[in-house]
């Protein structure tokens, strides 16, 4: 019998995998289990009961306490000209004994400063027994108090003015309205008056009370203005602006980049008008951004107390103040910059180190390989343990990859199978989340990360390959917490569902960071305060140019909403990549904050061809130079909350198209990228004020639309002038880069004095130089590294 080589196996065991994975694509809006759960049918059902924030009952100006009365509603019918219309009108109470319970409920509402720029509105819809709990959102559990804002009245209202904005509270009809430092008004709660002059029946600031168990949530409306747009929620890839869509948070296993579900929504969005909304809570969320009503934003939130952050300022002070508040990212390590090279997947030691080898011999700089879902004895199940049949020595393995200046990733997941050898004592230990019967809510046993035994366990087998020298630990799935799931918190799904890929991130990256002293994981779901736990990727996108133009909006979005770093599967997830699709995506990946091919196999360049492999190379090398300049833009971006791949409106909020721009982003500060979503070589390219150089051509352009070609590498970069880019020596792995000799490319025409970012790994601290023209020659004016660095200036 012919013996068959282990290789050849793998191939055959990764193709039943991916084949595996299509089958088991999930439906959406079918009424399956853990559906996303939007809430809107609540606020429009007859059965249920609405209460309407109505005046302002008492108020404490020194502490910001006060009671709000509400008045109690139900949806009624109406005929009209052969329509049948519904809307809300008072009722009286149905409840008996009737002495017992209000029928217009008075209930705690607070207005607090948090900041400056941050307003904390807070509002509470009946008794709860337990109050104020720390918040595992929050960077310090706690939200922190300021007191710089001064106290007035008018007739009509109580008013707090700051120095950058000012809130009104009116008495009667009970309202909150916010300003700038201008005046001008950026947004207003919605009430039953506001509505009055339209016939849509639009559910005003209040909270529904459920016929079916007597649950209550709230409905926070504000009103739009006719030109604002909205932005951020999390890695959304729809539209960009979520102007007059629906948006419903609940993290779900997407299953692609190409439908309205989410891997990472996130409960903040900021707005063109001026400020940004933060919804404190884990509850499932429906956002309705005018989609209904063209004037009204509704927040439908699941929670039974509300609890708002609304943050002042420009799109850069905003995420400012939200990233102070649920945590800014801190900075990945150098070697996680590199190029991440994955399949799904590496089944054995002799293919990982096959790929290892052929990564130097075609010089392909790179500084990860990720062993995915094959490095089990049975293909995806996961117990923590390399195959002994297919892995000789995995320490040794991973100690001479390291000495070729390559880390090793391994994939992993929460989720244990009847079959793994770790279900009995995941079992035996009660580390699983429970049915309403204490039993399993699947046939699989889900972690209970509420659960700090759970914790601790799971740790403990995460320090186990990390004390074998692994870097990095894939952080997949997440997304599948049962919704009925009873957890050792003492709460549901309906509160720890969109908690959980939190909880899992956060004990992926301290255990991480207890072994390695370096904050990185590779992960996929996300929920408000993930970016504290840096990186993140984009999920399984299809190969295709759609696919490729949804991942960046995703991108894009997920930046607007706090995260710093950010990734995705060049070339695509599902299938083999095209090569022409690949080609174009690929450079696209080598200017993101981090860049990894993964996907069905092939996905090495070498499978490609040659003329590949020299594309691909030539577009890793830029990425490589250009290291001093990520690293630094990381840096910055760390230190403020800014995402490294960036909407065009962060930079340059005063230019009203950098508003409308969704398939273009800025590269850090200096960088405009322009991927190619097609076979074509050329594309429209809008600029934002001020001058443009081709970083590839050299060629200089003006603000405003142009129709422009990509040099060698296809894509369209262009650096801003007035820019100046370090540079270093090509290495084929950051371990090997020198950084004593750094280069710095000079983007001045007409500039006179100029500055650039640099920070070294060995101390990390973000340093600015200053360049100065004197005649035709340029000279550093102020150099804080000293004889540490020889600059070369170009």
């Amino acid at each position: 019998m012919k013996k068959l080589h282990l290789p050849f196996i793998s191939l055959i065991l990764s193709l039943f995998s991916i084949q595996t994975v299509e089958l088991n694509a999930q439906l959406q809006d079918f009424n399956l289990y853990n559906e996303p759960v939007d809430i809107t049918p609540d606020f429009r059902d007859f059965r249920n009961t609405y209460y309407v924030a109505e005046d302002l009952v008492s108020f404490d100006p020194a502490s910001g306490q006060g009671v709000l009365r509400y008045k109690r509603h139900e949806f009624v019918t109406r005929m009209a000209f052969n329509n049948m219309m519904g809307g809300l009108s008072e009722v009286d109470a149905n409840e008996f004994p009737s002495n017992e319970y209000a029928e217009s409920p008075e209930l705690a509402f607070s207005v607090e400063f948090v900041s400056s720029k941050t307003i904390r509105l807070r509002a509470k819809s009946g008794f709860e027994v337990k109050s104020d709990q720390e918040s595992l959102m929050l960077v310090n559990g706690f939200a922190p108090k300021d007191h710089s804002w001064k106290y007035s009245k008018t007739e009509k209202s109580h008013v707090y003015t700051g120095e950058f904005g000012r809130v009104e509270i009116d008495f009667s009809p009970w309202k909150v309205s916010v300003f700038d430092q201008t005046g001008k008004l950026l947004t207003s709660t919605n009430s039953m008056q506001d509505n009055r002059g339209t016939y849509t029946p639009v559910v005003p600031f209040s909270f529904v009370r459920r016929a079916s168990d007597y649950s209550r949530s709230f409905s926070a409306a504000f009103n739009l203005m006719p030109e604002e747009k909205i932005f951020g929620l999390g890695e959304s890839f729809t539209g960009l602006n979520k102007r007059g869509q629906k948006v419903v948070l609940w993290v779900d296993d997407a299953n692609g980049t190409q439908n309205e579900t989410m891997y990472k929504p996130i409960p903040f969005y900021m707005s063109s008008g001026g400020y940004g909304v933060f919804m404190h809570t884990s509850a499932p969320i429906s956002c309705d951004f005018g989609k209904y009503f063209n004037g009204t934003t509704s927040l439908l939130i699941g929670d039974e107390e509300l609890d708002l952050f609304l943050f002042l300022g420009n799109p850069k002070d905003i995420l400012d103040e939200y990233t102070n508040l649920t945590g800014k990212s801190p900075i990945p390590p150098l070697w996680s910059f590199g190029f991440w090279m994955s399949r799904i997947t590496y089944f054995s030691e002799e293919e990982g180190r096959d790929v290892v080898e052929k990564l130097r011999k075609y010089k392909i700089p790179s500084d990860v390989l990720h062993f995915d879902t094959g490095w089990f004895e049975k293909d995806w199940r996961c117990d923590y343990q390399f195959a002994g049949s297919r892995f000789e020595d995995p320490s040794k393995m991973i100690k001479d990859f390291k000495k070729q200046g390559i880390e090793t990733c391994l994939w992993q997941l929460p989720y244990f199978v009847p079959k793994n050898t770790l279900f009995k004592e995941i079992i035996e230990k009660n580390l699983y989340v429970k049915n309403n019967k204490g039993n399993l809510p699947t046939e699989d046993a889900v972690l209970d990360f509420s659960n700090p035994n759970a914790v601790e366990w799971y740790q403990g087998k995460i320090k186990g390959l990390l004390d074998q020298g692994v870097a990095v630990i894939k952080v997949d799935f997440g997304e599948a917490a049962p919704y009925s799931g009873l957890y050792a918190s003492g709460r549901t799904g309906f509160y720890e569902h969109n908690l959980y890929p939190l909880r899992y991130n956060k004990a992926v990256s301290d255990i991480t960071y207890e072994v390695k002293g370096e904050r990185i994981i590779w992960g996929r779901s996300t929920w408000a305060g993930s970016q504290r736990y840096p990186l993140h990727w984009g999920g399984d996108a299809a190969n295709t140019y759609s696919a490729m133009s949804a991942t960046l909006r995703g991108g894009l979005s997920l930046g607007v909403s706090g995260f710093s770093f950010w990734s995705h599967d060049i070339g695509g997830f599902v299938n083999k990549a095209p090569e022409n699709i690949y080609r174009h995506w690929a450079p696209f990946g080598m200017v993101t904050s981090h860049v990894r091919s993964h996907g069905a196999p092939p996905t090495e360049p070498w499978e490609y061809g040659v003329d590949f492999t020299n594309a691909f190379r030539d577009a890793v090398n830029m990425r490589y130079r250009l290291m001093p300049y990520i690293y630094a833009q990381a840096h910055d971006c760390s230190e403020r909350g800014l995402p490294m791949l960036r909407a065009l409106f962060i930079e340059f909020p005063d230019d009203p198209g950098s508003w409308l721009i969704d398939n273009q982003y800025m590269f850090g500060s200096e960088i405009l990228a322009a991927p190619l979503f097609s076979d074509d070589l050329a594309r429209n390219v809008y600029l934002p004020p001020g001058e443009w150089v081709d970083y590839q051509t050299g060629k200089s352009y003006s603000a405003g639309w142009h129709h422009i070609k990509s040099g060698d590498i296809p894509i369209v970069l262009l650096v801003k002038n007035g820019a100046v880019i370090p540079h270093i020596a090509l290495a084929q792995s950051t371990k090997f880069m020198d950084w004593s000799r750094i280069e710095l490319r000079v983007y001045g025409e007409g500039e006179t004095k100029m500055q650039a970012l640099l920070a070294l790994p060995d101390d990390g601290v973000l340093r600015k130089l200053v360049v100065e023209k004197s005649g035709n020659e340029y000279t550093i004016a102020e150099n804080p590294f000293g004889s540490k660095i020889k600059f070369e200036i170009k």
